[in-house]
């Protein structure tokens, strides 16, 4: 099998994150997010919730009730994987309606197909933590 590292990694992950809150943090443009999972193969786990295929993860996304969001990206962190992949991981806070602000870490595995990519795995988690 040959190695197929892609070197234009970093760019990628910083243009897809970019892209993906784009679509996400506006509602209206929310549900085109459809097209960046795959039917079958792509899985998320939101809050700890296992979501697998497009159709479920995006059941998910479009049920969330917040109606604004504020969103600052503290890192974008990038690796590139044997398949040609991208592995990213954001490290960020964001805010929802009137919500206070909370840290979150979210990680995507982009798998390549064809000339592009789409969502294998997408791992969402605020860092909320219980400080007893």
């Amino acid at each position: 099998m040959a190695v197929a590292l892609n070197p234009a990694y970093e760019a990628i992950g910083k243009g897809f994150v970019q892209q993906y809150y784009a679509l996400f943090d506006d509602p209206e443009q929310r549900p085109n997010l459809v097209n960046m999972y795959n039917a079958e193969t792509s899985f998320m786990t939101f809050e700890g919730m296992q979501l697998q295929g497009a159709v479920k993860i995006m059941e998910k996304l479009t049920s969330l009730t917040f109606q604004k969001i504020i969103r600052q990206i503290t890192a974008v962190d990038s690796q590139p994987m044997f398949d040609g992949g991208v592995l990213i991981n954001v490290l960020g806070r964001l805010q929802t309606d009137e919500d206070p602000p909370h840290a979150y870490s979210q990680i995507f595995v982009l798998k390549p197909i064809g000339t592009s990519f789409y969502v294998q795995h997408d791992i969402f988690r605020l860092a909320l933590h219980d400080s007893l």
